[in-house]
């Protein structure tokens, strides 16, 4: 779940004519110009210049607490792939979502600066681990018993690694790494506080373990899914798709986040620039959001009364006919879904994915009133 801040904000512009604006802003060249690679210097200004104020939450969203996310991927891959770029929010989720979609750019969009600073810290660890063995040994600071081969079962790499308590030296080795590659070599101006908010989410996958919840280790009696429980959900055929679902996927996203193509900001959807920064470079490099994964955002707005600010924001995004937003939705055990993201363990999200074109038209005949609106013609 994500939120929006609490504050009401003045609304930028009025949503009015959003179809005409939306539809309006495909490429403007026939050919994008995006870049292979940016360089450290590159990415850290359009971190620093497009983030907004730090925003807060009423948790620390450490892990998706998504189980149907993989639900969408077929789907989200006919006609998408390969993307131009790519707009999503929350934590790791955002690397499964990148896999059937192959962007050239992504963009992660969080009003908490813990989400930049967690995203960096992933980065770090991609950069720092050749294969998926490595990865998840440095990220829950345990040295598996057992030497799990680059090729082997994620299962198999979980159960060299469960039966281990937490390494205090390990992890302080690894702390080390990460400040010394995201300070030194890359040269990223990370304030003090930056970098104690980074050791306490490392210390969080150490203290947590594969049972870390979205909220943190054994909060609200287990009930939300552990990151373990995440990285093994399936799609609808029952494959797992995830980004350490095999070593395949593991590597194509090492490779963007070594080639600086994986960008977080710290904006909120209502905010006056974050997104619209973000649209502005794509603009100008003749790009298009293919995708934009929106998980519950929308609820929160639409509670705080600033949802028309994020639809104005959302317009000046460049898109096409096939651009969709990924939704989380909140079900309910009965089936239905509610205009509340505060609900019971009960409840569970189900993914959808929803065209862009056709919400704007719908916004622009004034369908669009309200949470329960939007939730409607999923595809």
């Amino acid at each position: 779940m994500r939120a929006v801040h609490p504050i009401h904000r003045r609304l930028l512009l009025a949503a009015t004519g959003l179809v005409s604006l939306v539809l309006g802003l495909a490429p403007f060249r026939a050919a994008d110009t995006l870049p292979a690679r940016l360089t450290d210097g590159e990415f850290w200004k359009m971190v620093s210049d497009y983030s907004e104020p730090d925003g807060s939450f009423i948790s620390d969203n450490y892990v998706s607490n998504e189980r149907s996310y993989q639900q969408v991927l077929a789907s989200l891959a006919v006609g998408r792939n390969p993307a131009s770029s790519y707009i999503g929010v929350g934590p790791e989720q955002n690397f499964t979502y990148i896999l059937p979609l192959q962007p050239k750019i992504a963009f992660i969009v969080d009003i908490r600066r813990q989400n930049l600073i967690e995203h960096l810290m992933y980065k770090a660890l991609f950069e720092l681990s050749g294969n998926r063995a490595e990865f998840l040994s440095k990220l829950f600071s345990r040295k598996p018993a057992d030497s799990a081969g680059k090729n082997a079962t994620l299962n198999s790499m979980f159960d060299a690694l469960a039966s281990q308590p937490p390494d205090i030296p390990f992890y302080q080795l690894n702390l080390e790494a990460i400040q010394n590659l995201l300070i030194r070599t890359h040269g990223f101006q990370l304030s003090d506080s930056d970098q104690t908010g980074l050791a306490r989410i490392y210390q969080a996958f150490r203290d947590g373990g594969f049972d870390l919840t979205y909220n943190g280790a054994g909060r609200f009696g287990g009930g939300w899914p552990s990151f373990a429980e995440i990285m093994t959900q399936t799609d609808r055929e029952g494959v797992n798709r995830g980004f350490l679902a095999s070593e395949e996927n593991y590597q194509y996203v090492r490779e963007l986040q070594r080639k600086n193509l994986l960008i977080p900001v710290v904006g909120d959807f209502a905010g006056p620039h974050a997104l619209r920064d973000v649209g502005g470079y794509l603009r100008e490099h003749g790009a298009t959001v293919t995708a934009f994964y929106t998980s519950n955002v929308e609820q929160y707005l639409f509670i705080n009364g600033v949802w028309k600010g994020f639809y104005a924001n959302a317009a000046t995004l460049p898109v096409n006919s096939k651009s969709v937003f990924i939704r989380g939705l909140i079900r309910t055990p009965i089936g239905t879904y509610s205009e509340s993201p505060l609900l019971p363990l009960t409840s569970h999200y189900k993914t959808g994915l929803f065209s862009i074109a056709e919400f704007a038209e719908a916004f622009n005949s004034g369908l669009i009133l309200s949470y329960d609106d939007i939730v409607k013609n999923r595809q």
